[in-house]
């Protein structure tokens, strides 16, 4: 790999979506995803493993290490997502046993790891599940984390409503104790691209979804692990659109010529026992007089969005 090349994390609970999000990264030449790490929240650890290792397979691009993380979440127990993405978190395709195995050693010390042996400042994460391994790593050893780049989660409603609750997005809501451990930890900057980043004209229409799925294996891979979540929005938003979250967060952090609306908040997220718990309270209006402590993006321009994300995905 060329020298030149960005460095970057992935972490992911491997679903549907974050499949297509670790394909876009992986097609797009200017970066190096030096590893990849698993943390349950779509599925389980194991799940979510093979889960990624399949997508490497079928994207045929390179093959970076794929470490197993945190199978519990820091205080809650694990819920899982599959009537969205389904029991296996790629739609219940019975995807074929490929011979890939996770490599050896953890995923929290060997982000850590990587961090200290490279420059300071040259390494993304990049986070498309619940912050679990991140967190892990912060309580280790923060200094070491505060040498990373900087961190780009997809989480967070935005100035939106939640997907799992009114207020709660998902990835924040399975893990709110990880999230308020990384937005304590000081690591700057923090950016969020919220669920409504991923809405109204950046969801993939239908004829946009069939474009996808008929433009080779990669494009059809990439819809077909995605048909419990087009089933979900045929009821949901009155057709079978596709709210691709972690693409939508990928492109955001690899072309961010995409993005239309990111500004910094003070952000807190609700661990407490009631009905908010993980939604992420965005001062909008800076009513507490805090410092900003983390950016939201909540909107992507969609034509340079989906443009990137055909391009990566080889759909043109």
């Amino acid at each position: 790999m060329s020298e030149e090349k960005r460095k970057i994390i992935i972490d992911t609970d491997c679903g549907s979506d974050d499949a297509m999000a670790i394909a876009m990264a992986l097609n797009d030449e200017r970066y190096e995803v030096i590893m990849l790490t698993t943390v349950s929240g779509n599925v389980r650890l194991k799940q979510a493993t093979y889960n990624a290792l399949t997508t490497l397979k079928v994207t045929d691009s390179y093959y970076p290490p794929v470490y197993m993380g945190c199978d519990e979440m820091l205080v809650r127990d694990w819920v899982g997502s599959a009537e969205t993405h389904g029991e296996d978190g790629m739609g219940d395709l019975g995807l074929v046993d490929y011979d890939l195995k996770p490599a050896e050693g953890n995923a929290v010390i060997k982000m850590l790891e990587a961090l200290r042996d490279n420059p300071e400042k040259t390494i993304d994460i990049i986070a498309l599940g619940p912050l679990t391994n991140l967190a892990v790593a912060i309580r280790l050893d923060p200094e070491t984390m505060k040498r990373v780049r900087r961190i780009l989660v997809m989480g967070t409603a935005g100035l939106g409503t939640g997907n799992v609750s009114p207020v709660a997005e998902f990835n924040i809501w399975q893990d709110a104790e990880a999230c308020k451990v990384v937005l304590k930890s000081g690591i700057d900057p923090l950016i969020f691209v919220g669920w409504d980043a991923c809405l109204d004209d950046a969801m993939l229409t239908p004829d946009e979804i069939r474009m996808i799925r008929e433009s080779g294996p990669l494009g059809g891979f990439c819809i077909d692990s995605n048909v419990v979540l087009m089933e979900m929005n045929k009821g949901r938003f009155g057709d079978y659109y596709l709210d691709m979250a972690d693409p939508s967060a990928m492109a955001a952090a690899l072309y961010p010529e995409c993005i239309d609306k990111c500004d910094k908040y003070y952000c807190e997220v609700d661990t407490g026992e009631g009905p908010s718990y993980g939604g992420v309270l965005v001062d909008f209006y800076h009513f507490s007089g805090k410092e900003p402590n983390a950016y939201i993006c909540s909107k992507l321009k969609p034509e340079i969005y989906k443009e990137y994300m055909y391009r990566t995905l080889k759909v043109r």
